[in-house]
């Protein structure tokens, strides 16, 4: 998983983004993507909602377990 969100992470802002004139502008862009990834990405494996959406709904529809029992 990590390497194919790496691989998109290059592809899709790294090399069409750039050049970045420093540090701090690939850091803000960095942000600024992983935030567009998480919360207005249309997933299509989720019903074409965000990811950040479709862990909020599932939950909610998910029953409230007991925490385990650590000795």
């Amino acid at each position: 998983m990590a390497e194919a969100f790496n691989s998109l992470y290059k592809a899709e802002l790294v090399r069409n983004r750039g050049p970045w004139l420093g540090l701090d502008d690939l850091e803000m862009a960095t942000v600024e993507y992983i935030d567009w990834y998480n919360n207005r990405r249309l997933h299509g494996e989720l019903g074409h909602v965000p990811p950040a959406e479709h862990e909020a709904l599932h939950a909610m529809t998910q029953p409230v377990t007991a925490p385990l029992k650590t000795s």
